[in-house]
């Protein structure tokens, strides 16, 4: 066996799919074996992997076990000369495999090799080759200096900046996402260090090899596509914690005690410089909006109150309470933003009617209220009236700013302004745009751009693949899918990188794939096209599913008096409602069983089981009527089983 390909995914389906296409496509010359080690995933991962590549030795775990562990768990069985360590969200071209071993084979000092890789939009990544982080080098990092001077040998040696990044050289790091050791020296230096959990272990290994007597290579005669983003956001604090606490372990391994403890106190700056940044970021960005909108009422609610006491009320003199600023207008706002809330009126993309709609429930909610409030603290109904009109415009003109400005959040339909092609024969620009279809994607301009050179009959048909770039410019694309059953790993790469500079989006349509996968840029989550599910775990069902638990806990308890007799279990139904109500509990989910690979719910009263009558519900009808319940959420679904279940609603 020359090659073992170790490739450890933890819920990334879509992306492991697509890998594996490409890299049974680059082991077709190659006596090559593959591992794939699946920590637990709950994303359907395992499922697909013994439907779609049963040639794969699959390992499943039952817990996330860390991606040292995982991969020391195919390293320790694996047959092949050289060992690969491959991301699932990595795709190589076809002859990336023959190019890599073939230099592994004329380089008997080499222990380790990387590979030029390149983002979901054609961009080198820096670190494609890197140096040892040290003390010295790690300041540099930690403090900006490598950014601010990428070249420098002095300032630039933890990416390595002042290496061509076109040329072969030897270095000191590899990147995990592509790392190709020899057997035999992992034999000698020993495995990954399972003390490092996600982070350094790379690096780690790296050094050790270099420690054993070896020589490491940055090879970029092949290059490979690595999404990355899909598992991890480096602006989460906790990969910051993660990432950072990698290297502490790290120095106390390899350097001596004084710079270990300087590159300990160096790093442990860095941890809370970059988590407090983090921190303050996502905060500033979670009540950025909302503090604006409360803002912008306020102010406007206080002009008409000054407008309307002066002109109409208080002509004569006097004014209203100070309790109506202090109490009353901050209740208001708070009860039209919470309903608007509600409504989606903040889902994105922004919809003008979810905002309408949220408005007026709330202007409903406060005019109830108002009603019921002792006449001494009824301040206006006019202003409430007006106040509602002032609330529209404000909702309705700053949203239209932000659009008309272009802030992609704000954009009303994203989607319409999109002029997609797809590349590829005609057979898969037919399943493709079908596919594009059931995943609801809405598109201004979709062209057909045919991988044959021979004339095409066919209405979305504008050119060949040889005339993409006058397309491009032409017909104005700003996203480009590549049908990879018709074009091969490396031509998507050649056009990703020939195009860098037109900034359009790509995207890659796996053969036979429900999926459609892309990235825009090195920190965010690889974009996907899939079939659209209306999955229980979306944000929208989250809070409709708890705004049906509370409305109906408060429903039942006003009938409580009549309910009660039909109870198979009073006092449970009193408990049920209580633990329902404060979000304990939710009336509707999987009842007591727990599922692993299904979204994860409150404990629930009732399961959708409840509501089928005179039937013996077995293990495996149960668990495929959950399945269908958390793919496909509805209200009324929730609703139906309540209404079924009426007797049962204190169990």
């Amino acid at each position: 066996m020359k090659l073992s390909v170790i490739i450890v995914n933890y819920n990334v389906q879509h992306f492991l799919e697509q890998c594996l296409h490409s890299v049974f496509a680059a082991a077709k010359n190659i006596a090559t074996e593959v591992f794939v080690v699946d920590n637990n995933s709950v994303d359907g991962s395992v499922q697909m992997l013994k439907e779609k590549f049963q040639e794969v030795q699959l390992i499943e775990n039952k817990k996330n076990t860390g991606f040292s562990f995982a991969n020391n768990q195919a390293i320790r069985i694996a047959k092949g000369e050289y060992i690969l360590l491959l991301n699932p969200d990595t795709v190589v071209e076809e002859d990336t495999f023959e190019k890599v071993i073939a230099f592994m084979d004329t380089h008997p000092e080499a222990g380790g090799l990387g590979v030029k890789m390149l983002d979901g939009k054609g961009k080198f990544l820096p670190e494609s080759k890197r140096g040892l982080p040290t003390p010295a080098v790690a300041f540099y990092k930690i403090f900006g200096l490598s950014k601010l001077f990428p070249k420098s040998k002095t300032f630039g040696k933890y990416h390595l900046g002042f290496l061509d990044k076109d040329k072969t050289n030897e270095v000191e790091i590899l990147s995990g996402a592509f790392m190709l050791m020899r057997k035999t020296a992992l034999e000698k230096v020993g495995l990954l260090d399972e003390t490092f959990f996600m982070y350094g272990e790379d690096i780690d290994l790296s050094y050790r090899l270099i420690l054993g007597g070896y020589k490491n290579y940055y090879f970029p005669e092949t290059r490979i596509i690595h999404y990355k983003g899909e598992s991890t956001k480096k602006s989460t604090v906790n990969y910051v914690f993660i990432f950072y606490k990698a290297m502490v372990i790290f120095a106390q391994k390899h350097f001596s005690h004084n710079n270990a403890k300087l590159f300990s106190f160096l790093i442990n700056i860095a941890i809370y410089l970059r988590a407090s940044v983090a921190i303050a970021i996502r905060f500033l960005k979670s009540i950025a909006l909302p503090a604006f909108d409360f803002s912008l009422i306020m102010v406007g609610l206080l002009l008409i109150k000054d407008y309307y006491e002066k002109n109409i009320k208080f002509i004569s003199g006097g004014s209203y309470s100070y309790a109506l600023i202090s109490i009353a207008f901050p209740a208001y706002i708070f009860i039209w933003m919470f309903t608007v809330y509600l409504s989606g009126g903040y889902d994105k993309p922004i919809r003008l009617f979810r905002i309408l709609r949220g408005v007026l429930i709330g202007t409903g909610i406060i005019l109830i209220g108002y009603a019921l409030l002792p006449e001494a603290y009824r301040f206006s109904r006019a202003l409430i009236l007006l106040g509602v009109i002032w609330v529209l415009l404000a909702y309705f003109i700053s949203r239209l700013i932000f659009h008309f400005v272009g802030m992609k959040s704000f954009n009303f339909n994203p989607d319409k302004s999109k002029h997609i092609i797809i590349i590829g024969k005609q057979a898969e620009f037919e399943r493709v745009n079908s596919l594009l279809k059931q995943t609801n994607t809405n598109t201004s301009f979709l062209g057909f751009v045919s991988a044959d050179d021979n004339g095409i009959h066919h209405p979305n048909y504008i050119g060949n693949i040889s005339q993409i770039e006058e397309i491009i410019k032409i017909y104005k694309i700003n996203e480009v899918i590549f049908c990879s059953r018709d074009i091969s790993s490396q031509g998507i790469i050649d056009f990703m990188h020939t195009l860098v500079s037109a900034e359009v989006d790509f995207k890659i349509a796996p053969p036979e794939s429900l999926s459609i996968i892309g990235s825009n840029s090195i920190d965010t989550a690889g974009d996907l096209y899939i079939i659209d599910v209306n999955s229980i775990s979306k944000p929208k069902n989250k809070r409709n599913k708890r705004l049906f638990d509370v409305l109906c806990s408060l429903l039942l308890l006003m009938l409580s008096p009549v309910l009660t007799f039909i109870q198979k279990n009073k006092t449970g139904f009193f408990k049920n409602t209580i633990e329902v109500l404060f979000g304990f509990k939710s009336w509707v989910g999987y009842g007591k069983d727990n599922y692993d690979h299904l979204p994860e719910l409150r404990p629930s009263v009732l399961s959708p089981a409840d509501a089928i009558k005179n039937i013996n519900i077995n293990a495996d009808t149960r668990n495929r009527l959950h399945l269908a319940y958390s793919k496909d959420y509805k209200i009324e679904n929730d609703l139906n089983i309540v209404r079924k279940s009426l007797s049962k609603l204190g169990s």
